[in-house]
């Protein structure tokens, strides 16, 4: 198993060639995908959900291939979204900190940093062959002028760069600017109003709109597109627009998971009418785990463990859909591991385009396991990361803790407890002040739950250690980490307003007396 993991790549770079020449007969097709906002595994109907208000996913999976084990690149928004465009773990590209032990780190609240230059990202990679890209919805990876995305080769965007701008919490309102190419519009709860107590709002729609203006654009001029419509409707905070609101059986998320669900259907519906369905890879997806901190305004993870923010299964394992009408077969269930790093290998195998030879990729071509062709994916690892350390790690069934942690009971009175109400099997021994050459091991074929780790007296414990210790020894060996982008936290030139702000005279501004703090407890 552990060999078979080491000598994946060139495999797999055998396979590319067969694969390209397949596709690439006829013109290269446009790609959209979908990425979602903290919506866990288990939201959907098809992955069982009970309220079974997903009708359009749900048609979506059956006119293609379901994903059953898709992993995000780590549990927190900016990380993933930086792996996803550059095919790159993040402590790879540099989206991590070294300010803090495993900790987790994002864009803009605490630091001033965003997306490395030296990456190259997807958008721009596409450009090679022609592609049109726009990205509608949340960037989050980097609010000043130089890490936006018509700076890292997407030729158009609207929507917003982060989640929230500035000091967030009950007594003021979040600062969410919202962008149309390089020109700043408004921002959320003013221009685009969110009704606090109602969670009313227009933005899904708005962003709908702008995906579809773009589809029909592209399509007139017969030029292949990328979509990347991210909307962050089921990130707090929730909202719907009047006709899905009080409509779910599950409150106000529910409500916005509906709308999602609309929004699919409507762009599903839009190709067909076009016409190009059949030239148009559609991948839905979302960027982690639910936010269990949410609690009864949250998504559900399903039979998973913990949420957001931790490397259970439940903060990792996500939601996948892939859907190309006449080339995925339809009603397709596959088991293969898969990241979200992989859609950048895959993008650029369908667009016939040579993947870049200067840095390691850790995301693999998926289109093999799209068309159902031969290839040597099965035994590909799965690694999990809360920031610099690397927490965990999957090969085949067997997943290895390395590192995992129980909040205080302190913090868990205080509501910061992300597993609150679930049992987490062994980690009092194996906590983020401790590292163990002895790892918990789970079986996730029987147990995806993570509750019943393997005992380490067993034979079958011993022989998951010794191929996943392979994988592991080999990954650390060769792993050559990015420059942390994160760390950055100079308060003498912190800007907190965005580009284009002062025209509203509205942004919130850094705290004169009290400083905002540069490492924040998770």
């Amino acid at each position: 198993m552990a060999v078979a993991a080491l000598t994946l790549i060139l495999f797999s770079a055998l396979i590319c060639c067969s694969v390209t020449e397949k596709l690439h007969n006829g013109s290269p097709p446009n790609i959209i995908i979908m990425l979602m906002d903290d919506m866990g595994w288990g939201d959907l109907g098809v992955f069982g959900h009970p309220a079974k208000e997903t009708p359009n996913l749900d048609a979506m999976a059956a006119q293609g291939m379901l994903l059953t084990n898709f992993y995000t690149a780590n549990p927190l928004c900016s990380p993933s979204r930086a792996a996803l465009l550059t095919g790159r773990l993040p402590v790879r590209n540099g989206f991590y900190t070294t300010n803090g032990h495993a900790r987790n780190a994002y864009t803009p609240q605490e630091i001033v940093g965003g997306i490395s230059k030296d990456e190259i990202l997807l958008p721009a990679m596409l450009k090679k062959n022609g592609y049109v890209s726009k990205i509608v919805g949340k960037w989050h990876l980097g609010h000043r002028p130089a890490y936006l995305p018509l700076e890292n080769g997407f030729d158009e965007w609207f929507g917003a760069p982060n989640c929230h701008f500035g000091p967030y919490n009950s007594s003021i309102t979040p600062n969410i600017p919202v962008y149309n190419n390089s020109e700043m519009l408004g921002r959320y709860y003013e221009e685009f109003p969110i009704n606090v107590k109602t969670g009313e709002s227009n933005l899904t729609q708005i962003f709908l709109k702008e995906g579809l203006e773009f589809i029909h654009r592209q399509t007139k001029a017969q030029q292949p597109f990328f979509l990347y419509w991210a909307p962050d409707a089921t990130h707090t905070p929730l909202y719907a627009s009047r006709s899905f609101l009080g409509k779910s059986q599950r409150g106000r998320y529910g409500d916005a998971v509906m709308e999602l669900d609309y929004s699919v259907g409507q762009i599903l519906s839009s190709l067909q009418s076009l016409g190009i369905e059949k030239n148009t890879f559609v991948f839905f997806t979302s960027d982690n785990g639910a936010a269990l901190t949410s609690r009864t305004n949250g998504g559900s993870n399903g039979p998973f463990l913990c949420g957001k923010e931790t490397t259970f299964e439940g903060g990792m394992r996500e939601p996948a859909i892939a859907w190309w009408p006449g080339n995925i077969k339809e009603g397709t269930v596959s088991q293969q591991l898969a990241n979200v790093m992989d859609l950048f290998s895959t993008c650029l195998s369908l667009a016939g385009i040579s993947a870049p030879d200067d840095r390691v990729l850790d995301g693999l071509d998926l289109t093999p396991v799209l068309l159902n062709l031969s290839h040597s994916l099965e035994n590909r690892p799965i690694f999990y990361y809360r920031g610099n350390e690397m927490m965990a790690v999957r090969v085949g069934q067997f997943k290895a803790h390395y590192w995992t942690w129980t909040n205080s009971m302190e913090e868990f009175k205080q509501g910061v407890n992300f597993c609150a109400g679930q049992d987490v099997p062994g980690v009092t021994t194996h906590n983020q002040t401790e590292y163990t050459l002895q790892p918990i091991i789970f079986h996730l074929g029987r147990d995806p739950g993570e509750k019943f780790p393997l005992s380490v007296l067993t034979k079958e414990y011993l022989d998951a250690l010794r191929s996943v210790s392979a994988v592991v020894e080999y990954h650390e060996k060769t792993l050559v980490p990015g420059v942390p982008q994160l760390n950055m936290c100079d308060q003498a030139v912190m800007n907190w307003a965005p580009a284009g702000c002062e025209k509203l005279g509205k942004c919130l501004d850094a705290p004169k007396s009290k400083p905002w703090k540069c490492s924040w407890p998770h």
